[in-house]
């Protein structure tokens, strides 16, 4: 959510800034502005009257003292005239409040100036390229054919018990899928990443806190009666840990992992993007969050991103990394770097991370602030990173290391699974 303050001082530059996204955020800019214009002058009205009534209060003692009753009393109806004024100026600073409150979640984050104008995906600018496609001897075949012709994935036993998106990884494949995930966090660990078991499920607040709701309320899993959210992503319940807390100084960089499913409902999805493990419902995920100190939030960015580049690396998969361009970036992100791998069946390119900084975004809705050397609070940066996600690379690995005897195994889950080829 952006600060009232910052929109108050930058509004023309913020309206230019969001631009980049393809959308004009002017109107609802310039109605915050105007609202916060009435809210302070009510404000003000407000903290007249109360100071007045105080004031009159304080007299009452002393003409109640003195024996002037006539005055004390007249004194008394005039403070509960200024009381029932009092009450009425309340109201209506909480109805601005309100007011201001639900505008300002309708307004996404502004794109860093690095950040490409555009409107879709067509937009974004590929950074870099690494690796080179793999070469078969034969048409290779797609992962879900590979899936069910060594019987380690079974898409059709999902939809039986519960529905499309939600497939059963058995045999090989399951080890795999738990290898990937130990392998995913044990690379987290080793570059300072405190792990993290969280909720599967989390309240509203926590929701609001990191911006999925309201924006993303319908692609959340609800349960109505107990108000609860399904995870979307383990960067809720991890950046929630700090939603209200001020940090006691400036000497922090707080990186947490978490290994989670997750659950999307992903409504209008459709055709040979959800084909297989290409789009599921329910998946497995690792997940990298930063909570850094404004200065150094960039560089955070940069260490986010270059871990992502050592797993697909190590993994030995052909990536491509995006900048995402302003009408391609989530509503929280001041900028995201997507990581995609090819899949060599399906020529095609699949996404598999998201790296994101947020800036203040987040930040400002969860309350988390940091005493500087002045002593005074301030708002810190949040980032997040897929770490990652397992349904697209497992399809990767699947397709790109498959042979006419088996699918290989990277070397570097050799010792997470203890064979080395599915055959």
């Amino acid at each position: 959510m952006l600060e009232i303050t910052r929109i108050r001082a930058e509004k023309d530059i913020l309206i230019e800034g969001l631009k980049k996204r393809g959308v004009d955020f002017s109107p609802q800019l310039n109605e915050i502005t105007s609202l916060d214009e009435s809210w302070r002058a009510k404000k003000s009205e407000l903290e007249s009257v109360q100071s007045d009534s105080n004031k009159i209060s304080k007299e009452i003692g002393k003409l109640m003292g003195a024996g002037k009753t006539e005055e004390a009393n007249a004194a008394k109806e005039q403070t509960a005239k200024l009381k029932k004024q009092e009450q009425t100026l309340k109201d209506e600073v909480s109805q601005l409040e309100d007011k201001i409150q639900v505008l300002l979640y309708e307004v996404p984050n502004v794109p860093l100036a690095i950040v490409p104008s555009g409107k879709s995906e067509n937009d974004n600018i590929t950074v870099e390229e690494v690796g080179q496609k793999v070469q078969f001897s034969g048409t290779p075949l797609p992962h879900w054919e590979l899936a069910k012709k060594y019987d380690i994935i079974d898409f059709e036993l999902g939809v039986k018990v519960t529905g499309a998106g939600f497939p059963f990884y058995k045999g090989k494949g399951a080890k795999i899928q738990r290898a990937l995930i130990n392998f995913f966090l044990a690379e987290a660990d080793k570059a300072g990443y405190t792990e993290y078991i969280p909720p599967l499920m989390v309240n509203e607040a926590s929701g609001i806190g990191t911006g999925q709701l309201p924006d993303k309320e319908g692609q959340m899993y609800h349960d109505a009666k107990d108000n609860l959210y399904l995870i979307p992503t383990s960067e809720v319940p991890l950046t929630n840990i700090y939603r209200d807390v001020i940090l006691p100084d400036e000497n922090f960089s707080i990186k947490m992992t978490g290994y989670t499913p997750n659950f999307r409902r992903e409504a209008g999805s459709y055709g040979s993007d959800v084909r297989g493990l290409n789009r599921l419902h329910q998946f497995d995920k690792v997940e990298l969050v930063r909570i850094e100190h404004p200065d150094r939030s960039e560089k955070a960015l940069e260490e986010m991103v270059n871990h992502v580049k050592g797993l697909l690396e190590k993994l030995g998969l052909q990536y491509r990394v995006l900048r995402l361009c302003g009408g391609d970036l989530g509503f929280t992100s001041a900028i995201t770097y997507d990581f995609e791998v090819f899949s060599a069946a399906q020529e095609k390119w699949l996404e598999v991370s998201s790296v994101s900084l947020f800036e203040t975004f987040q930040a400002n809705r969860l309350k988390l602030r940091f005493r500087n050397e002045s002593k005074k609070t301030q708002l810190c940066h949040t980032l997040n990173g897929s770490a990652l996600a397992l349904p697209r690379i497992l399809a990767a690995l699947l397709e790109n290391y498959q042979t006419p005897e088996g699918i290989e195994i990277p070397e570097v889950l050799e010792k997470y699974v203890n064979f080395k080829m599915i055959n």
